[in-house]
């Protein structure tokens, strides 16, 4: 496949949300502009499928997640939400998706998401962001966790992870007021990568996706996993699963064409095996 152009591959029913191939690249549009792309249920459902295809799909290495129009998400469509939260329940997902929020250990999607922000990104945005493994923003971006501001609280995991990527009291300032985070102090606190004009934004988040995607696939998934494993189980119980999980990779194609592109000066063609 050519990784240079994209082909859209399928819109969902309701075209609440495209997905597209550039390459290995799984690429994922929100599409609901007209509604500044707050997610209502069949929204997080068609992106629970669509992590599933990546997980699933041995041609799609890595995952970029973006949104139409001039706003990343203005979050929950709550009302369509509330019943779901009143029983203490998530929306059921589909039988062949992922947990896009990844709470759900045993249905984390196992390849890397980069995210795409512009405009306005709250609540469960920001809970999406959190979720992902790199993370570029607009200069235009401006975060929010505003549950508080709604008489609830967050239940996607901000939480748990927004410390451990900011700190405890940057954490507690954002979620405890509900205040503004612009991409300028998402970028000093850490919780973006780049910032970048609104035109380079998704140009930017692809081009870090398509230098995944021709990473050796076992290497990137191993490596994944391993960091994930130290940030749920801690340090001691990833280290134990260094050489382990390092040993069945010795024996891959990928590792021989490594060692084969680095004597012959040139790049590798790795291809999962």
């Amino acid at each position: 496949m050519d990784g240079d152009s994209l082909t859209t591959e399928h819109r969902t029913q309701d075209n609440k949300l495209t997905v597209d191939t550039r390459g290995h690249v799984l690429c994922m549009g929100l599409n609901r502009a007209e509604k500044r792309n707050a997610f209502d249920l069949d929204l997080y459902r068609e992106l629970s499928r669509a992590y599933g295809e990546l997980h699933r799909n041995p041609n799609l290495r890595c995952g970029v997640v973006y949104a139409k129009g001039d706003h990343f998400t203005a979050g929950l469509d709550l009302p369509k939400w509330a019943p779901c939260f009143s029983k203490g329940q998530f929306p059921e997902l589909p039988e062949d998706g992922m947990d896009p929020l990844g709470l759900d250990p045993d249905r984390q999607v196992k390849k890397p998401v980069v995210m795409a922000v512009q405009g306005i990104c709250l609540t469960i945005g920001l809970e999406l962001l959190l979720a992902c493994d790199i993370r570029v923003a607009a200069d235009t971006a401006r975060f929010g966790q505003i549950e508080i501001k709604r008489g609830i609280y967050p239940v996607g995991g901000a939480t748990v992870r927004l410390f451990q990527e900011v700190g405890w009291g940057n954490a507690m300032r954002y979620l405890l007021t509900g205040d503004e985070i612009t991409a300028k102090e998402a970028f000093r606190l850490g919780l973006v990568q780049e910032v970048t004009s609104p035109d380079a934004c998704l140009d930017t988040a692809m081009a870090i996706a398509q230098t995944i995607s021709k990473q050796a696939p076992l290497g990137v998934a191993a490596s994944l996993k391993s960091s994930r494993l130290a940030r749920s189980h801690g340090d001691q119980t990833a280290i134990d699963r260094l050489l382990p999980d390092l040993m069945p990779l010795m024996n891959s194609r990928d590792v021989q064409e490594g060692l084969a592109s680095f004597m012959e000066r040139r790049e590798a063609r790795f291809k999962g095996i």
